[in-house]
């Protein structure tokens, strides 16, 4: 599958001491889409502690320019290092991958960092058809990184993009509003269909799209609906597992995975709405309120 290409696994440090391993991992993103990959690192490892940090007054990343995806992302990562003592820090976004993943490794050049970017690779792979549809932040396809990215998939496969505006904020927005919310789940269906259709033809066939990549977190939270429009026979591909799995060898390579027999805990922060948290929390990870804290990180 999908091994992350983006770690800071130079050099294997010598065996770490109780505290380094009991400390938390630090999951980043603009807002809870990043709960997917929580999710799935949740999931790989259930006896690390988490700090998960939702930039959401700063959302969405894949609308803004680069400087400030940057400066967000150092004063972050700054942030769970200083105050929480994190052991390594997932970049739980596309975007902030795409704009800062190397600013952060050299003002950061002692903290394991992963970030995420779109499985292209894994997706031409399993494409019988060879055309390949890709959805993300308009952030993510145009950085450079995206263009080195694609650039090195060579010419036996063809890549449809589509940046998707508004797709990721509509989902953030919604995660305040109930569960059963009409107006909000019609506004994401909408733009889920906007984006899947302007892809082109999909399907199993020679020439059609059979292979669909999610390049961006937010919209794993959109997944039933863009597997109700691609159609039951293209496979859509997500990232969180994939993370969740390098992460995990990346800690046994330095000896920082935690030795606990218990159930680590989780620690929910967010620059904005906290009930918007919450609700996110206790939709996608079963978290109630008690883990969630507002946070100030300016």
């Amino acid at each position: 599958m999908h091994p992350p290409p983006d770690s800071s696994a130079a050099g294997i440090p010598q065996r770490q001491g109780v505290a380094e391993r009991d400390a938390p991992i630090g999951v980043f993103d603009s807002g809870v889409g990043g709960l997917s990959v929580l999710r799935a690192l949740r999931n790989r490892m259930p006896h690390e502690h988490f700090v998960y940090l939702a930039d959401s007054s700063h959302a969405p990343y894949g609308e803004k320019g680069d400087a400030l995806v940057q400066q967000r992302s150092l004063t972050i990562a700054r942030f769970l290092h200083q105050r929480h003592q994190i052991k390594a820090f997932v970049v739980a976004c596309n975007t902030a991958t795409a704009a800062a993943v190397q600013l952060l490794r050299s003002e950061l050049p002692g903290l394991p960092i992963v970030g995420v970017e779109p499985a292209l690779k894994p997706a031409a792979a399993h494409s019988r058809t060879h055309h390949v549809g890709v959805l993300a932040t308009r952030g993510t396809v145009t950085s450079e990184r995206f263009a080195r990215l694609l650039a090195a998939q060579g010419s036996g496969t063809q890549f449809a993009i589509q940046a998707c505006d508004g797709l990721a904020w509509a989902i953030e927005q919604s995660t305040a509003a109930p569960a059963d919310d009409a107006q909000a789940q019609a506004r994401i269906q909408a733009l889920c269909a906007r984006y899947v259709h302007a892809l082109g033809n999909l399907g199993e066939q020679p020439g059609q799209i059979d292979t669909l990549v999610l390049g961006c977190t937010h919209y794993v939270f959109a997944l039933p609906w863009l597997q109700d429009l691609a159609g039951p026979q293209v496979q859509i591909i997500e990232t969180g597992p994939a993370v969740a799995r390098h992460t995990h060898q990346l800690l046994a390579q330095r000896d920082l995975l935690a030795h606990r027999d218990t159930a680590g805990a989780t620690t929910l922060l967010t620059t904005g709405a906290l009930a918007a948290l919450a609700s996110a929390a206790q939709r996608w990870l079963a978290l109630d309120a008690a883990h969630c804290t507002a946070a100030e990180v300016e």
